[in-house]
């Protein structure tokens, strides 16, 4: 080989550990962004309630429960404008959705933004959100579910988010929710958030601190390959689901495998995996063996039982918020820092 094919491999070698070298110091400057935290609220503060995604169709007695439990905290409730609207299966039109949102991330006066309800169609305006004014003013997005759209844009955007219940998750009767209510409550005024969780044969023992990050299963799914889809190296991944068959939670879990979801994946906190739709073929195994059939390459702390997602007992998490995560198969803690 003559001098000049050396020099020319010799710096061809050196350009590609270079960029390669570049790319990992860039992936891991990535995973140390602290999200910022918004102002707790303060009796007086204003919440907006926005109806994103599906239509609220007969809930008036709902958003009016929603409104007296705010207002009972010393909290100003305002509807958006398009709260009420009707279009097919969502509450107005995407642009009026948007419209409502948008409203709300400008106003300085509101201090929180809450969901009435889940469904589906926040995924239809998110790329339409200007984060301008909200950059300069940030405050609480509050929701579970569909909203898990926004939750990650939010996230991408560098803000916590609260997973929450949201108005029409309101019975008539509160007391019949007390933990969901008061975490909820504790959440937006930034009172100390802790969680024993029930032990679990399933439960992958371990400690770990780092934020949580996540939401519903399908949503997170959904958002796979695009730029809302969120960076979970070095977090832990709360998840939780309603109505799927075993087989199509399977499916998204590979899916979620296959694109390195997990790979740097600091835990794993599963919350409520609700009405689990029965095939008429078996699975064989529980959603439990499940999911730890899909992550028994891993070696991080998986717990079951987070008392979250689509039941009665859905009590709050902050998004991108630092907790201290201890699993054992007894029970399992979760402590949010710096509350």
């Amino acid at each position: 080989m003559s001098k000049i094919s050396i020099l020319s491999l010799f710096i061809c070698t050196v350009c590609f550990i270079g960029k390669t070298t570049g790319l990992a110091q860039n992936n891991s400057t990535n995973t140390t962004i602290t999200l910022t935290q918004p102002p707790y609220l303060k009796v007086g503060d204003t919440v907006a309630i926005v109806a994103p995604s599906g239509i609220l169709k007969n809930r008036t007695d709902e958003i009016e429960e929603a409104k007296k439990l705010l207002i009972s905290w010393g909290l100003h409730p305002v509807l958006g404008e398009h709260v009420f609207n009707q279009n097919n299966h969502f509450a107005g039109t995407d642009a009026e959705r948007c419209e409502d949102v948008q409203n709300a991330m400008d106003n300085p006066s509101i201090k929180a933004i809450w969901c009435a309800r889940g469904g589906y169609g926040a995924v239809r305006i998110i790329d339409k959100l200007d984060f301008t004014a909200f950059n300069k003013k940030p405050k609480w997005l509050i929701g579970f579910s569909d909203i898990t759209a926004l939750h990650n844009l939010f996230h991408i955007k560098g803000f916590e988010t609260i997973h929450a219940l949201m108005c029409t998750s309101l019975p008539d009767d509160l007391t019949t929710i007390p933990e969901t209510i008061e975490t909820f409550r504790k959440a937006i005024f930034g009172e100390s958030l802790n969680y024993t969780l029930k032990g679990s044969n399933y439960n992958r023992e371990g400690s770990v601190t780092a934020p949580v990050v996540g939401g519903n299963l399908s949503l997170l799914y959904s958002m796979l390959g695009s730029k809302t889809s969120i960076d979970t190296t070095g977090k832990i991944l709360f998840i939780e689901e309603i109505g799927e068959y075993k087989y199509h939670i399977d499916r998204m879990l590979q899916g979620l495998k296959r694109a390195g979801y997990f790979d740097h994946c600091a835990g794993v906190l599963i919350g409520d995996m609700s009405r689990v739709k029965r095939n008429t073929t078996p699975w064989g195994t529980s959603v439990e063996q499940l999911i730890i059939d899909v992550l028994k390459d891993y070696n991080f702390p998986i717990a079951f039982n987070m008392p979250a997602g689509h039941e009665k007992d859905n009590r709050a998490l902050i998004l991108g918020k630092t907790v201290e995560f201890v699993v054992k198969t007894g029970q399992s803690t979760i402590i949010f820092k710096n509350m």
